[in-house]
């Protein structure tokens, strides 16, 4: 016969809808869900979304950007940025010149990226709007200066916004 385990002696929380985490778990994956499905429809992966938008972001200027800024501004790792970019250049959304040093690559998006951007943005924010519509204004004003204070690489971005304003 096997023990049960007696959450008590190695949980602080008595019941698992207590858990920040496990609720973060919970609505992350409702959310990402509704994103991805919709993206889908268009081609993308949700992590594709988040580089285009990114990489749009940064170069909306007309600046150049390397993919450890894209990198830093979507706190994804230089490999994980690499492996989408390079997807996303094999479905010609994103092109890749080598930098004037040569050593780093500067991402643009080509005019199908930027016709995907613009019709994928807009769902994304559809999206964002409906899974969140039960939140009122104020709540969800809370809820971003909660999530502000909790990404780690909130000084990171920070400090990529005011390079590019």
């Amino acid at each position: 016969m096997k023990k049960s385990i007696n959450f008590k002696e190695i949980s602080i929380h008595d019941t698992p809808d207590r858990s920040p985490g496990f609720l973060l778990w919970h609505v992350s994956t409702a959310w990402r869900g509704s994103i991805e499905e919709m993206l889908k429809s268009m081609g993308l992966t949700h992590p594709q979304f988040v580089i285009l938008a990114t990489l749009g972001w940064l170069t909306r200027k007309g600046d150049r950007v390397t993919q450890a800024l894209i990198g830093k501004m979507a706190g994804l790792d230089p490999n994980t940025v690499s492996q989408i970019i390079r997807g996303l250049e094999q479905k010609e959304l994103i092109m890749r010149e080598k930098s004037s040093d040569g050593r780093a690559k500067n991402p643009s998006l080509t005019a199908k990226g930027s016709n995907i951007l613009k019709k994928a943005m807009p769902a994304v924010e559809t999206k964002d709007a409906e899974f969140f519509h039960k939140l009122t204004v104020k709540e969800r004003e809370c809820m971003m200066n909660i999530f502000q204070k909790l990404v780690p690489m909130n000084t990171e971005i920070t400090e990529c916004k005011k390079t590019l304003m």
